[in-house]
């Protein structure tokens, strides 16, 4: 394992975990603890996926892309939840606008750490139609993602006594997990393909 594996996985745990105390800062619990504990278990589960790389390499890239998705979700997250504080806007149609900008702007971050961390493709020749197959294949986890986290803000009320806020970072939650199986094939097997 490199040193930049170590500090980008320290950064997104420590990022995951700071969006979580955020989240929950009502709860009467010690969320800030994870500000501890997310960081350190992104470096352990990094670590075995490495180890277990050393026989299947796709583990570990596949590890290093849930992190890369992980950053992609918080970007997508922190956008949205922007424009809902914004807007005091939290369903309906401009929820569903307020998606697509999140996960757009997300998308175009995420192409960055995965063409040169997760698949390790440094070359810069043939970018354009490289970002062109990234934008398509990202364009059917868009509809994926869209889909799902609309069909679940606005067809589910809110459940457990949530919030409508809680409840839209739940349905993104749920849609950035719909879209890793979609995002991954197609970024490895079109996109990043060597």
């Amino acid at each position: 394992m490199k040193k930049i594996d170590v500090i980008i996985a320290l950064i997104i745990g420590e990022l995951t975990a700071l969006y979580f105390a955020f989240l929950f800062k009502d709860v009467n619990c010690s969320v800030w603890a994870l500000c501890v504990i997310f960081p350190i278990l992104s470096i352990v589960c990094l670590w075995i996926a490495f180890l277990i790389g050393k026989k299947y390499a796709l583990i570990f890239q596949g590890a290093k892309f849930l992190l890369i998705g992980t950053l992609g979700a918080l970007i997508d997250l922190g956008i949205l939840n922007t424009l809902i504080w914004i807007s005091a806007i939290s369903s309906g149609l401009l929820f569903s606008v307020f998606k697509t900008i999140s996960f757009i702007i997300a998308n175009f971050c995420k192409y960055f750490g995965h063409k040169l961390w997760v698949f390790e493709k440094k070359e810069m020749i043939g970018i354009g139609k490289e970002f062109s197959r990234f934008f398509l294949v990202s364009l059917g986890g868009l509809i994926i993602n869209v889909a799902v986290a609309s069909l679940m803000v606005n067809l589910i009320e809110p459940q457990f006594g949530l919030s409508e806020t809680i409840w839209a970072n739940i349905g993104a939650i749920t849609a950035a997990f719909a879209t890793i199986i979609w995002n991954f094939a197609g970024y490895k097997f079109i996109v990043f393909k060597k």
